[in-house]
């Protein structure tokens, strides 16, 4: 294995292109704006109400400000679904729904998958009359809140549930987040770079469908990822990758199919990015776990199973019914400072996420990494903690 800092890391080179949202998020110490547009494709994509275009080029420091920090912790989960409305609603009408696990998930920039619309229905029929197996998925844009209240600050909105009432019930999407003060990322072309604690974090989400970032176009990913780093310190890449079920638990080479659908080849488009800049890479959507490795010292987590499947929307039988709190550290030049798997479950008390004292996701997580990838899987400790295989 190679050394963790031993690549390269050019940063913040490119101006700050396409600006046209920014706000400040409730927790004082992180600020965020969206960037949009390629030459490719210079669609912007915050719907926000545009601001005025800086008047020139924002240039990274040569050094931190002070009172920075040189390390900042990340935690991101697996698929969130919290209600099917109008039919299925989580007790309380989803009030308290991360009470929890809203401890496990306290971290600097908090992230998850959201698996879902928050929309009223919109009158979009994704799903044929006679169809089978066929899932339509929507929350009040209300559950927003409950969002925000778990302490989630950035939500992925690219998954294949995402236009699940088509392209207007994904514009409620991201205008029920914002309303709440919470940032989101998926769109085509969209980087969503957030600075905590002086550090900036380029976040991009990418799945196989036509309204995000593109999995299965690698060349075009790693474009994508090559602009997120040219302007941030940190680059994350949230993917909705791989086949689904309680059978898909292991990562091999090559492309994997669901539905007839291609899914991506996870470890080639993993390394793909790395190798483009990015630091972290977060994987969901085979709805169980699956393993973690290291790549030039960088993190993938190719799937952290299903986080929450309120109101009995996500079977939770077996392994489907197992998640995780994801935690790592990195240093402001991409480097490992500490990583911590923390599992938890959504079997029983109407599908709202709460730890697994029996360490169940753990325990598959450590199994599924000592095989899939015996020399690059993490070392784990029994408390969850987990760093890089020795070199």
């Amino acid at each position: 294995m190679s050394n963790p800092g031993s690549r390269p890391r050019p940063r913040r080179t490119a101006l700050l292109l396409g600006v046209v949202g920014a706000l400040v998020l409730g927790l004082g110490a992180v600020t965020a704006v969206t960037l949009s547009g390629s030459a490719e494709d210079p669609r912007p994509v915050w719907r926000a109400a545009p601001m005025p275009e800086p008047t020139g080029p924002v240039e990274a420091s040569p050094s931190a400000p002070a009172g920075t920090a040189d390390t900042i912790s990340m935690s991101a989960t697996g698929d969130i679904i919290m209600a099917q409305a109008p039919g299925r609603i989580p007790p309380n009408n989803g009030r308290g729904f991360f009470n929890g696990v809203k401890p496990a998930l306290a971290a600097d920039l908090v992230m998850g998958n959201l698996e879902e619309p928050l929309t009223e229905d919109t009158g979009f029929r994704k799903c044929g009359a006679n169809s089978t197996g066929c899932h339509q998925f929507r929350a009040p844009p209300s559950y927003a809140a409950h969002l925000r209240d778990g302490g989630f600050q950035l939500l992925n909105l690219a998954n294949n549930h995402g236009n699940d009432f088509g392209d207007e019930g994904h514009r409620n999407t991201q205008a029920a987040l914002e309303a709440q003060g919470l940032l989101h990322t998926g769109d085509p072309g969209q980087i969503t770079v957030v600075t905590v604690k002086g550090v900036r974090v380029a976040v991009l989400g990418f799945s196989s469908y036509h309204w995000s970032n593109s999995l299965v176009d690698i060349d075009q990913a790693t474009t994508a990822v090559k602009r997120a780093a040219a302007q941030a310190d940190l680059v994350v890449v949230q993917v909705h990758m791989g086949a689904e079920g309680s059978g898909a638990t292991r990562v091999r080479p090559g492309t994997e199919m669901f539905l007839g659908e291609n899914r991506g080849d996870p470890i080639r488009f993993s390394h793909a990015v790395i190798d483009a800049g990015a630091d972290l890479v977060v994987g969901h959507g085979p709805h169980v776990m699956r393993a973690l490795e290291f790549y030039k010292g960088r993190l993938i987590a190719y799937s952290l199973g299903n986080f929450a499947g309120g109101a009995g929307t996500l079977r939770a039988d077996g392994n489907l019914g197992l998640g995780a709190v994801l935690k790592v550290s990195l240093r402001r030049d991409g480097t490992w400072a500490g990583g911590e798997f923390i599992s938890t479950t959504h079997q029983g008390g109407g599908g709202l996420p709460r730890l697994d004292s029996g360490k169940r996701g753990l325990a598959a997580v450590q199994s599924l990494s000592r095989r899939d990838f015996p020399t690059t899987g993490p070392r784990f400790e029994a408390s969850g903690a987990f760093n890089p295989p020795q070199a």
